[in-house]
């Protein structure tokens, strides 16, 4: 009766587990959050062992029946959770002994849990990934709701930090919707690459038993089985891929993160954020922090921290499976939980932001931002040179800077005077508005562009 009470492999020991082993050793309390996929992956092995005659249909219809009843308790809360059984393989496997008996006990034949928890990390992973997927299809919708309303929303784009010309609101914000919807193709694409089933290659050899992986994998929604027995249970490229995704989206979110706290210091001053996405200070009474652009920028840090780690676990192994590679699951369940969190917050940011439009526009006229659109203007006016037209301009940018003015406020007997022969439409160029209007290459920020780029967006993401 004592050895019903042992880990499934306490057989070949004579003595008791450590307690100190047994608790670094387990991994139930991380990756119980299995349960939904090692259950299904058990269920369709089962079928499989039963449609291939290795096991009678009755006992491969009582191996299911209590399966089903084991996910019902555990989507009850009712199932205990035992770290004397390690992992979820085993807490599942035990608990089904409990119900059906000894013929628990065929389940396992002709796989491993080294192909079993591959098998349920993958699907898991393809489902965590899709729903980063939907929730980063929000977040670019949110984006475009946001553009619509400032086309017409005049302000600095920077280079440095520092004024460089003058761009509508609206392309600044559809530039993190090319991001995210690069990140929504890795994660995409990631879904792609888990597409091969591992279950059925064993500890690391395959098995003798003739089993259908191609039924399995076609059940569990793979497109094939893997090709590889040893790289199979080798294998964390999958979860390095989804920490890789998920790292540089928690960059791109950091970055825009760092926008929002840096538009809405009482420096700029080109936002306003909502109360409800801002939080105060225990000593000045004034205060209105952005705590959540702050956060989500901070927790970035958590995703390339996750992916380091696993990196660094994964480079000293060799082939095939070591109790190191038990790590992994924390670190995804960690990093997905962080992004997902982080994706959320950002949606609800870049919904409560709203723009001050007179101060972007007076600071799109400071810092001569007209300057290169004067240098253009010469070049296709008057045959000069690019450079040559780049001296003239910064010439003009020396004289309104001693005269303490902006382009905009020179007259045309100042201007004049860098370059004679010029007609007075050249005034037009130092407005901000027609600058922004006449970058008309694709992708370019001219009104004409935004609108049908949104246009193209709406309909992509309906």
């Amino acid at each position: 009766m004592k050895n019903k009470n042992k880990a499934v492999w306490g057989t070949r020991f004579n003595s008791a587990t450590s307690k100190i082993f047994e608790k670094i050793g387990a991994s139930i309390d991380i990756d119980k959050r299995l349960f939904e996929e090692d259950i299904l992956g058990s269920i369709i092995h089962a079928q499989m062992l039963v449609r291939q005659k290795i096991i009678t249909k009755d006992k491969g219809n009582k191996i299911i029946k209590g399966l089903k009843k084991i996910r019902t308790e555990i989507r009850k809360n009712k199932f205990h959770f035992s770290k004397k059984y390690e992992d979820i393989h085993q807490n599942i496997e035990k608990r089904l002994f409990s119900i059906i008996g000894e013929d628990a006990g065929y389940l396992h034949i002709a796989r491993s849990r080294n192909d079993q928890v591959i098998t349920d990390f993958k699907l898991w992973i393809k489902k965590g990934s899709e729903e980063i997927v939907k929730k980063l299809n929000n977040l670019i919708k949110s984006f475009l709701k946001q553009s619509e309303t400032n086309i017409n929303t005049i302000m600095p784009g920077f280079t440095h930090l520092k004024n460089a010309q003058p761009i509508s609101f609206a392309h600044y914000l559809l530039a993190y919707v090319e991001m995210f919807k690069r990140d929504k193709k890795r994660f995409i694409s990631n879904i792609n690459y888990i597409d091969e089933c591992p279950l059925g290659v064993g500890a690391l050899t395959g098995t003798s038993y003739k089993i259908d992986r191609n039924f399995t994998s076609k059940k569990l929604g793979f497109k094939k089985p893997t090709n590889n027995s040893i790289d199979s249970v080798s294998d964390r490229d999958f979860a390095l891929d989804f920490l890789s995704s998920a790292s540089i989206c928690a960059m791109h979110i950091s970055r825009f993160a760092e926008e929002l706290i840096i538009w809405n210091s009482d420096v700029f001053k080109l936002i306003k954020i909502d109360d409800k996405m801002l939080t105060g200070s225990s000593i000045m009474p004034q205060k209105k922090n952005p705590d959540p652009a702050e956060l989500i920028r901070g927790r970035a840090g958590k995703n390339f921290g996750s992916l380091q780690a696993l990196l660094t676990t994964m480079k000293g192994l060799p082939l095939s499976y070591y109790k190191d590679m038990q790590e992994d699951k924390a670190l995804v369940f960690h990093s997905y939980d962080t992004l997902l969190e982080s994706i959320i917050i950002t949606n609800e940011l870049i919904k409560s932001l709203k723009p001050n439009k007179e101060r972007m526009l007076a600071l799109a006229n400071e810092g001569f931002t007209t300057a290169t659109d004067f240098a253009d203007y010469l070049v296709q006016n008057n045959s000069l040179s690019f450079r040559e037209a780049y001296k003239i301009s910064a010439k003009l940018v020396n004289y309104a800077e001693k005269n303490k003015k902006k382009l905009n406020e020179l007259n045309f007997k100042e201007v004049k005077k860098m370059k004679k022969n010029l007609n007075k439409n050249v005034m037009k160029v130092f407005d901000v508005r027609n600058s922004v209007n006449l970058k008309v290459s694709y992708g370019g920020t001219a009104t004409k562009n935004i609108k049908k780029m949104i246009f193209k967006l709406r309909k992509e993401f309906k």
